[in-house]
C-alpha cells in the first residue's frame, strides 16, 4: 500500500468510527491472526479472472453496493432461492444483471481451504470491492472487517431500496438517505464507481427514443453520443447488448466518469442526473471538483466506501459464518454440515 493512501485510509477509518454508522466490532486487523492471507487470496482470484472478463471489477463492487443497500452489509445478496428464502438475486435491480457470483464462490472455496469457518461472505464482498478498485488503478484502503453473514434474505427489501437506473436525482437522494448515507457527497462519490464496468441497453434505451413519454430522446445526452448509442441499441432491439459505463476509459478506475457527465456523456439517467438536474448546485459542484482533481475524488470515494461498508453489519455472535455463500449453514448437506456447530 502506498504510504499516502494508507494515511488517508487510516484517517477516514478513525473519523468514521466516531460517526453514526460505525460499529466498533469492525476492525482492519480482524483476520490478522486467523486468516492473514485473506486479501491476497481474493486479489489473486480477481487478477486471474480479469484476464478473460474485463468487467469483473465493476461487477464485484456492484455486488457489495447491492448487498449493503438491502438490510446492511450481511451477504444476503449471495443467497440462492430455497423453500424459505426468496433470493435477492431475482429482485428488479439484480435479476439478469448482478453477476460475479461464481467468482465469489471461488474466493470462498479457497478461503475455506486456507482458513476454514473463518471469513464471512459479507467480508469477501467488502475486500473484493477494494481490491477491484485498486487493481483497476484506483485507490486502496484499509477495509474494516468482522462482518458476519445473514441467515435470510429479502427480495421485497431489495425491490424497495435498490436505486433504479431511471431514478431522478430526488429519488437517488432518497435512496441514499434511506440507508443513512449522505445524499450529496456519498451519492456523487459512490456514483464514481461507474468509471468502470458495463451496462445493458435495457437500462438506458428509454433515454434514446422516448424519454419520460415525450416521444423524443433525453435532451441531456450529447448528440454524437446519442447517435452512437442508438446504433448500438436500436429501438426494440436486443436489450442484453452491453456497453461501457465510462465511454472514455472503460476499464480504468479514474475520474473520467465526471468529465463524461460534464460533456453530457453519462450512460445511465442516474449518472447524468448528477450534473444536468437544474438547481442541483451541491452535487454539480462535486462533479466539477472531482473532474478537476482525481485525488479529491479518490479520497472522497474511500471515505464513502468505508461509510457504506459500515451499514448495519452483523457482528459478534449475530448471524453466522457461511460455509457456502449461496446457502445458510442450516441447509447444508454432506461433509460441510459437520462443521456448522462450531460457527
Amino acid at each position: 500500500m502506498h504510504l499516502s493512501k494508507a494515511i488517508v485510509a487510516a484517517f477516514f477509518f478513525v473519523v468514521l468510527l466516531g460517526g453514526t454508522l460505525a460499529h466498533g466490532q469492525l476492525t482492519p486487523t480482524f483476520y490478522d491472526e486467523t486468516c492473514p492471507n485473506v486479501s491476497s487470496i481474493i486479489r489473486n482470484v480477481i487478477t486471474e479472472t480479469v484476464v478473460s472478463d474485463r468487467r469483473i471489477g465493476g461487477s464485484l463492487i456492484r455486488l457489495h453496493f447491492h448487498d449493503c443497500f438491502v438490510n446492511g452489509c450481511d451477504g444476503s445478496l449471495l443467497l440462492d432461492n430455497t423453500d424459505t428464502i426468496e433470493s435477492e438475486k431475482e429482485a428488479n435491480g439484480n435479476n439478469n444483471s448482478a453477476r460475479g457470483f461464481e467468482v465469489v464462490d471461488r474466493m470462498k472455496a479457497l478461503l475455506e481451504s486456507a482458513c476454514p469457518t473463518t471469513v464471512s461472505c459479507a467480508d469477501i464482498l467488502a475486500i473484493a470491492a477494494e481490491e477491484s478498485v485498486f487493481l483497476a488503478g484506483g485507490p486502496n484502503w484499509t477495509v474494516p472487517l468482522g462482518r458476519r453473514d445473514s441467515t435470510t434474505a429479502s427480495r421485497d427489501a431489495a425491490n424497495a431500496f435498490l436505486p433504479a437506473p431511471f431514478f431522478t436525482l430526488d429519488q437517488l437522494r432518497e435512496s441514499f438517505t434511506n440507508v443513512s448515507l449522505n445524499n450529496n457527497s456519498d451519492l456523487v462519490a459512490l456514483s464514481g464507481a461507474h468509471t468502470f464496468g458495463r451496462a445493458k441497453c435495457s437500462t438506458f434505451n428509454f433515454r434514446l427514443y422516448d424519454f419520460n413519454g415525450t416521444g423524443a430522446p433525453d435532451p441531456t445526452i450529447d448528440p454524437p453520443f446519442l447517435e452512437a448509442l442508438q446504433k448500438l441499441c436500436p429501438e426494440n432491439g436486443n436489450g442484453s447488448v452491453i456497453t461501457d459505463l465510462d465511454v472514455t476509459t472503460a476499464d480504468a478506475f479514474d475520474n473520467k466518469y465526471y468529465s463524461n457527465l460534464q460533456g453530457k456523456r453519462g450512460l445511465l439517467q442516474t449518472d447524468q442526473e448528477l450534473f444536468s438536474t437544474p438547481g442541483a448546485d451541491d452535487v454539480i459542484a462535486l462533479v466539477n471538483a472531482f473532474s478537476a482533481n482525481q485525488t479529491a475524488f479518490f479520497e472522497s470515494f474511500v471515505e464513502s466506501m468505508i461509510r457504506m461498508g459500515n451499514i448495519s453489519p452483523l457482528t459478534g455472535t449475530e448471524g453466522e459464518i457461511r460455509l457456502n455463500c449461496r446457502v445458510v449453514n442450516a441447509n447444508l448437506a454432506g461433509p460441510d454440515s459437520m462443521l456448522v456447530s462450531s460457527i
